[in-house]
């Protein structure tokens, strides 16, 4: 463990890096922890922080704690220490925890931390670690490119074709997410050709992608509700399945009846683009 953390963590410079994953992973832990506790109605624990009665969530914590370890971070650049780095790089993760765990007060402008759209807080999260631990092993979004050669090679021809590059794998990584595809768009960038598979295939059907797309495309929507509703069946059956069994009570019956109409209510055709009528004078 010593010569892995020497070898590469310390040597390729990605102590931050690694000292920023940790406090990612203990401020979304403790929070999630504190409000669970808070929901229960611990007595021993603190509450809420209500000032004149004015609920301030935890994503006001997460910004503030941002801005002063990011700023210092960059104050520091030029002659800091890598455990300088790693220390300030521990508190802007804590303080990125708090902000994405509230992501879908953020996205929504309203508090659903506890309902079906507050998943969205989660996703967030998920993704965020999942990058990080990526360019923590090493990986780099420069599918199509070698930043080495970019920044080594003088050549202007060949510069100017990595840029092109560069921006072909981010616009058809913008595609892939607005189809709806987060976790193919963003390990795409590590690895073109799951990128182009994902471009290519069906958007799922709540997507932006489908908004824009499908709205006159009705046996498209359909074929993409009817795609959605066959991948996430199994997932949401397993998930239905270990519930009830936790509860004492599984039954495979219950759960696929229960899957059709958690599947029903979820998965369902994105709503066609607000029509924004001229005002008339």
């Amino acid at each position: 463990m010593r010569h892995w953390l020497q070898d590469e963590i310390i040597e390729h410079g990605r102590l931050p890096l690694l000292l920023f994953l940790l406090g990612f992973i203990g401020g979304f832990v403790f929070i999630r922890l504190s409000v669970r506790m808070i929901r229960a109605e611990v007595r021993w624990w603190p509450g809420n922080v209500t000032p004149g009665g004015q609920h301030v969530h935890h994503v006001v914590f997460g910004v503030v704690t941002m801005m002063i370890s990011g700023v210092a971070l960059i104050a520091v650049y030029e002659d800091a220490t890598q455990t300088t780095g790693a220390v300030l790089a521990a508190c802007f993760g804590v303080g990125t925890a708090l902000v994405l765990d509230e992501f879908a007060l953020i996205f929504y402008l309203k508090d659903v931390y506890w309902e079906e759209q507050g998943r969205a807080s989660v996703d967030a999260v998920f993704v965020a670690l999942a990058v990080t631990g990526l360019l923590l092993l090493g990986a780099r979004p420069d599918a199509i490119i070698n930043v080495a050669d970019f920044r080594d090679n003088p050549e202007a021809w060949v510069r100017l074709v990595l840029v092109l590059g560069t921006l072909v794998n981010m616009a058809i990584a913008a595609i892939v997410i607005a189809k709806g595809k987060i976790w193919t768009g963003l390990f795409g960038m590590f690895f073109f050709p799951m990128l182009l598979v994902g471009s290519i295939r069906l958007s799922r059907p709540g997507a932006p992608w489908a908004r824009w797309r499908y709205r006159d495309r009705p046996k498209r929507m359909a074929r993409a509700v009817a795609r959605e509703k066959r991948y996430r069946r199994p997932v949401v059956r397993a998930k239905i399945y270990v519930q009830d069994l936790i509860a004492g009570k599984p039954s495979v019956a219950h759960a696929k009846a229960e899957t059709e109409v958690v599947l029903e209510r979820t998965v369902h055709a994105a709503p066609p683009p607000p029509v924004h009528e001229p005002v008339r004078r």
